[in-house]
């Protein structure tokens, strides 16, 4: 049930009537006719444009379509009151029956309520964390997970068919190191002491893959050189690593459907044969780039490349997949990566990248685009820094990993709950602080307490009802004299649930899960203000002693607002809590 879409079907159709009747010329398009909450929520329950976007293609005054209109809205039984507002907006005001309804809804649909089918089973790949397997996943990796994860549920949730994918970097020179390094560490492990050169990854992570080096080769490979060890503990440290990553995600609660190896695109014909398509389509060529602007480098030199035009495809210049000395540039196994992505049949690609990652979006909107002839969509998602806090100080570095803070150093410090909701309460592009102290706080400023709370209060509310043997099954509930929710404190709190379908919808087109938690809060907020009241209104507690009718009915708006915010939970991959301690 979505109330907005309905109201906005009736307007749909008095549009037509007006048609119909020679008041509306016919052959215009409704598609921009919109209804959504008022800016301004006194001026009523909800608000059409659409006057103010037919009156120039209707060759009309605004006002004059607003009225009409407004005159067939109100002799509908939902519709209290239609009136027009400066140069032709329509506010309107809905029965008290519109909001009771959507109690009746939620309490028969359960947590599908909101789900929608917006999305028509289309495919859509959604490739998230794909941190080189080189350590375990830092706070960084911890944003980007967890902003991935809920957009790819936010999308199942919406009518989306999701893949949920982790591209292994594994191909590059950083694996190369990584080898090196666990060798230092086996032979530590083997009595010796470690030589971490610059440029080794120093953390103490390595150390257990030195042990299990030593386990399985005893001292075999000492003073052996580096090209008869370095493929044999390329792969078993890149495989030890990727276990430590997939501990790490399972204890954010993350599961990957697709872990692909970038290493399994080279020496197989994949890179040629991604290459080979954009050749075909005329799109790569062997020329010289234009110097850097700004201050030229001092090593850089005009010479041949083998380019790709992006530019072709609103890249700002072309880039090289190949470089003068016939070695791949990074840039051609990502193109490998996702032409394969589109020869799989997505109808739609999500890449969720860190910030430093900005100067890539362009080139990889381009190689998609003329890898599918512009039938496949990219979006990429940038996720900015995390500044984390403690004790009204920067946070340390973790000794473990050498130089950053783990993604299991934030979830053994606060619980993955708690890590989830708050690396959303900021749109992915904006940066974040994440103070320890106070995402543990029990206030109002902490949105993860505040919305969390609400859901236990109406779990407080159903264990004394059950003590005082009031029948709180669903079905029961949504039988309940409905009509009985009627004060203006109650009915914000409907109007709110009633705003879930329409939020899920457009959280999902824009590819934007914080939405769901921003709205969590507000809805949340508005129980708490409900509850509150009831401290000094005793007709708006949830229990009515002496009057099972009052309290059932009461009861179904509290278990309506748990419904729908173990349903964005949901979403974001939190567990609602049955009690505050």
């Amino acid at each position: 049930m979505n109330v907005f879409s309905e109201i906005r079907g009736l307007v749909l159709d008095a549009l037509a009537q007006m048609q119909s009747e020679g008041a509306l010329p016919e052959g215009l398009s409704f598609d921009n006719v919109a209804v959504e909450p008022p800016r301004d929520a006194a001026h009523g329950d909800m608000a059409t444009n659409a006057a103010m976007v037919l009156a120039k293609p209707a060759k009309m005054k605004p006002r004059d379509i607003a009225d009409v209109l407004a005159g067939k809205l109100a002799a509908d039984d939902r519709i209290t009151s239609a009136e027009v507002a400066g140069p032709g907006f329509l506010n309107l005001r809905l029965a008290p029956s519109v909001w009771q309804s959507v109690l009746a809804a939620v309490l028969e649909k359960g947590t599908d309520f909101g789900r929608s089918t917006m999305g028509h089973g289309q495919k859509v790949n959604v490739e998230y964390v794909s941190a080189n397997p080189t350590g375990p996943l830092h706070v960084g990796h911890t944003r980007g997970a967890v902003f991935g994860d809920a957009l790819a549920s936010l999308l199942a949730y919406s009518g989306h068919d999701v893949t949920r994918e982790y591209y292994i970097n594994d191909g590059g020179a950083q694996v190369d190191v990584l080898a090196r390094s666990a060798y230092e560490r086996y032979r530590e492990a083997n009595g010796l002491s470690p030589e971490i050169a610059e440029g080794l990854y120093p953390g103490d992570y390595l150390i257990p893959i030195g042990e299990a080096l030593k386990e399985k080769y005893g001292d075999s490979l000492i003073d052996k050189p580096e090209s008869e060890w370095l493929e044999e503990l390329r792969n078993f440290a890149t495989d030890a690593m990727m276990d430590l990553i997939r501990a790490d995600l399972k204890a954010l609660g993350v599961e990957m459907d697709v872990f692909f190896s970038e290493k399994s695109l080279y020496g197989t014909g994949r890179i040629e044969a991604a290459l080979q398509s954009l050749t075909e389509k005329g799109l790569i060529y062997e020329g010289v780039l234009e110097p850097p602007k700004g201050k030229k480098p001092e090593d850089w030199e005009p010479r041949e490349q083998t380019l790709f035009k992006s530019t072709e495809h609103g890249d700002d210049v072309d880039r090289p997949v190949k470089k003068s000395d016939g070695s791949w540039t990074y840039f051609a196994p990502d193109i490998a990566y996702h032409y394969d992505k589109v020869t799989r049949g997505f109808d739609a690609l999500i890449d969720v990248f860190g910030a430093d990652h900005g100067g890539y979006v362009k080139r990889m909107k381009a190689a998609v685009s003329a890898l599918s002839d512009g039938k496949v969509p990219l979006d990429i998602k940038l996720t900015q820094l995390v500044k984390l806090w403690k004790n009204g100080e920067p946070f340390k570095m973790s000794k473990r990993a050498g130089n950053f803070v783990t993604l299991r150093d934030v979830v053994d410090q606060v619980g993955p709950d708690v890590t989830r909701f708050v690396m959303l309460t900021r749109k992915n592009d904006a940066p974040l602080d994440f103070d320890f102290d106070k995402v543990l706080e029990q206030s109002r400023e902490n949105p993860v307490f505040y919305v969390q709370y609400a859901h236990a209060r109406v779990m407080s509310v159903l264990r004394r009802a059950a003590e005082a043997e009031i029948a709180t099954d669903d079905a029961t509930l949504k039988g309940a004299d409905l009509s009985k929710i009627d004060h203006a404190s109650e009915l914000t709190v409907a109007k709110k649930l009633a705003e879930w379908p329409r939020l899920v919808e457009i959280a999902a087109r824009t590819n934007e899960p914080h939405r769901v938690a921003f709205y969590l809060y507000e809805l949340a907020g508005d129980f708490h203000a409900l509850w509150n009241k009831g401290n000094d209104e005793m007709s708006l507690r949830f229990i009515q002693d002496g009057d099972v009718a009052t309290s059932q009915s009461k009861i179904a708006l509290a278990r309506a607002v748990s419904v729908v915010i173990s349903a964005g939970l949901g979403i974001l991959g939190v567990t609602p809590a049955q009690e505050m301690r």
